[in-house]
C-alpha cells in the first residue's frame, strides 16, 4: 500500500491558502480515482482506494502543519507502510508558481510540516514540492503562505492539480522521471506568458491577511516557529 499525504491546515478558514496546496492536490487525486469518502482517522482525514490497481491511502493531517508527523506516523505504523511507499505533497516558496519537483530525502527547506515528518519518521521518503512563489520579503512570508490564492492563480493552479492527478500513476510505479516529464510538458503549456501569477497579484491579499494574523493558539505557535518571535 502507498500513502499519499498532502500537507495543510484544517478548517474552512485555511482551505484556500497557498500553504494548503498539498490538501488541494490530494482532493484532486481523490476526485480522479476510485476512493472511499474521507473519514476521521489517524488524527486526520483519510480515504482508501486504488490507482492503476495499486492500493493507495490518501491522508490530510488535521494536526495543523507543525504536527503533521504525528498523523503520518500513525497511518504508516497501522498499515506497516515503508518510507519507500510514502509520498508527501506540499508548498514550496523557492519554486515559481506552478513549478514541480520530486525527490527522495533531503532537507526540509524550512517547511514545518516536513520538519515534523522528518522528526517522526526519518527523511527517506519522496517529497513532491509544488511551487507557490515567494513574496520577495522574508517579513511577508507568513502572510503570503496563509493568504488565499487569487483568481488569477486559477489559470495555472487548476490545470496543475488536474495534471498532477492524471500523472500520479507514474509516482505510484516509481517512475519519477516519467512523472516529471509529463508534468514539465503540461507546465510549459500552461505557464503564464507574462509576469508570474500569484506574486504581484497578491499584495492586496497580503495586506488583508496581515490584519487577520492570529496572536495565540495553534496557528500563532506555527508562525512563531516559522519566523521566530516578533521584535
Amino acid at each position: 500500500m502507498f500513502l499519499i499525504t498532502g500537507l495543510g491546515n484544517p478548517g474552512a478558514k485555511y482551505a484556500s491558502n497557498r500553504h494548503n496546496i498539498g490538501f488541494m492536490a490530494v482532493d484532486t487525486i481523490h476526485r480522479h480515482y476510485n476512493f472511499s469518502p474521507f473519514k476521521n482517522k489517524f488524527q486526520g482525514l483519510v480515504a482508501d482506494g486504488t490507482i492503476n490497481s495499486t492500493k493507495v491511502l490518501l491522508l490530510k493531517p488535521s494536526t495543523y502543519m507543525n504536527e503533521s508527523g504525528r498523523s503520518v506516523r500513525e497511518a504508516c505504523q497501522f498499515y506497516k507502510i515503508s518510507l519507500d511507499n510514502l509520498i508527501v505533497i506540499y508548498d514550496e516558496l523557492d519554486l515559481p508558481p506552478g513549478k514541480v519537483r520530486v525527490k527522495k530525502g533531503g532537507g526540509s527547506g524550512g517547511h514545518n510540516g516536513i520538519k515534523s515528518i522528518d522528526a517522526h519518521l526519518g527523511k527517506e521518503y519522496r517529497r513532491l514540492r509544488l511551487g507557490i512563489g515567494h513574496p520577495g520579503d522574508r517579513n511577508k512570508v507568513s502572510n503570503y503562505v496563509l493568504g488565499d490564492f487569487g483568481k488569477a492563480d486559477d489559470d495555472w493552479l487548476t490545470p496543475l492539480l488536474d495534471d498532477l492527478a492524471k500523472a500520479s500513476p507514474f509516482l505510484i510505479s516509481g517512475q519519477d522521471s516519467s512523472f516529471m516529464n509529463k508534468m514539465t510538458q503540461k507546465i510549459d503549456k500552461n505557464a503564464p506568458r507574462t509576469k508570474p501569477i500569484g506574486i504581484e497579484d497578491s499584495h492586496q491579499q497580503l495586506r488583508q491577511t496581515e490584519k487577520k494574523q492570529p496572536s495565540e493558539g495553534a496557528m500563532a505557535d506555527m508562525l512563531k516557529k516559522l519566523l521566530g518571535p516578533k521584535e
